[in-house]
Formats: structure tokens, sequence, C-alpha cells
């Protein structure tokens, strides 16, 4: 029942108060800034890719594992007790493994498929959601990642606020989306972006701290099982 009141929500042409912004919500002109932004992100990460395979063939399987985090933990949509639906977004993990470019080709097609199989997103509103969640998420891990590796050298706790705050700052830039293409009648961008980020922040804020749990955990797991990879990425010290 609660999906189905999920689905709704997120189905009602009134309503796009769930990242991913839904298909042909955003007015024409903003859907087209938002790929024009987008685009020379997706060129620069199609480049990082061709040269991370190329000089760490061993790392494709890492790779692939980074996409399927985003596409299963992006894909699970909560009911929201505000009416809306929240999501884990996953691409922090990815973000710290082979830097932030990558997420945008990965990020994309994530929401590429979900668009297409699962009427998650959408298709002309794609370049505004790959912008909040391929994009600004992604380099606000890798960011929060190497500012913490930095200061302290603590990697676990690297790892959860890079994970954290990038799904928190990708909602606050779909909120900023929503404002800028929907500004309220009394307050403009700025009271419509309060709206749509009170919106998220109830369910938003301890979805993020579980999803930096969650990938705390797949950290440690690759740790074990990955060490080589991670030591090829310059991510852990031979015999760490």
């Amino acid at each position: 029942m609660a999906t189905l009141s999920c689905y709704l929500v997120i189905g009602s042409p009134n309503a796009a108060s769930a990242m991913h912004i839904m298909e042909g919500f955003l007015p024409v002109q903003w859907a087209i800034f938002w790929w024009v932004v987008f685009i020379p992100f997706f060129i620069w990460g199609l480049r990082s890719i061709a040269q991370i395979t190329r000089l760490h063939p061993e790392t494709k399987l890492l790779l692939a594992l980074a996409g399927a985090f985003t596409f299963v933990l992006s894909a699970l949509k909560i009911p929201s007790v505000t009416g809306s639906c929240s999501h884990p977004t996953g691409t922090g993990l990815g973000a710290v493994l082979f830097g932030p470019s990558v997420m945008s080709v990965l990020g994309a097609l994530v929401l590429l498929f979900q668009a297409l199989l699962l009427a998650h997103g959408g298709l002309t509103t794609l370049g505004a959601n790959a912008v909040s969640m391929a994009v600004v998420g992604p380099f606000v891990a890798f960011g929060i990642y190497q500012l913490v590796m930095k200061t302290s050298g603590r990697q676990t706790l690297a790892i959860f606020l890079a994970a954290s705050l990038a799904n928190l700052f990708t909602y606050i830039i779909t909120s900023v989306q929503l404002a800028l293409a929907f500004p309220a009648e009394v307050g403009g961008v700025l009271a419509a972006f309060a709206k749509f980020a009170g919106i998220f922040a109830i369910t938003q804020i301890p979805l993020a701290i579980s999803e930096g749990l969650l990938t705390v955990l797949v950290w440690n797991w690759l740790v074990t099982y990955n060490r080589q990879e991670l030591q090829a990425l310059n991510l852990i010290k031979q015999g760490a």
C-alpha cells in the first residue's frame, strides 16, 4: 500500500517532490539548460573511464560494481511522511574509488535505465537529474573524502561523510532546480527552495546517514576481498 501511494504521488502531474524529477515536469528551457550543463561532464567521464581501464584493466569489475551499487540504491524509492518519496543515491562509493568524473557516466547510465525500465525519472529531465545525482553528488563526495583524509587520515570516517553528504547535496541541488523552474508567487526562488528542501529533509537526513553506514560496510568488504584493486587505485597502501 505504501509503495502504491508513493507511485501515485510520483506519477501525479502536480508533484515533483522526489528525486528523480519526472518526465516532462520541467519547462523546456530548463530541461535544455541542464542538458547543456551536463554534457561536458559526461564527455570528461568517458575519457576518464577510457584512461582508467587502459592503465588498470583489473579494476573493470570494480567499475561495474560501482555502477551496480548506484543503480540498486537509487532505485529504492522510500515513501516519505511529507507525501513524497526519498531514496539513496549510491554515488559516493564510485566517486571515492574512481573520481567524480567517472560517476557522471555511470550515474547517467543508471538514470537512463531507471527512466526506461522503472519509469523513475525521465528522458527530458535526465540532464537535470544527472547534474544533481551524477555530477554534484560525486564531486561533493570526492572533495569531502580528500579533505577528511588530509586532515585526519581516518578513512572510515571519510567514506561515511563522503557518501552521506553526496546524498544530501543531491537533494539540495534538486531543490534548487525545482525552485528555479517553479519560483513561489510570494518569496520567489528562495521560498520555493525552502519548500522543496523542507519536503526532502524529514526523510533524507536519516536516509543519508544510513547510506553512509552501508557504504562503509561495502568499503570494508572491498578492503578484505579486493585489496589488490584498491592498491592499484592508490586508495590503500601496500601492506596496510
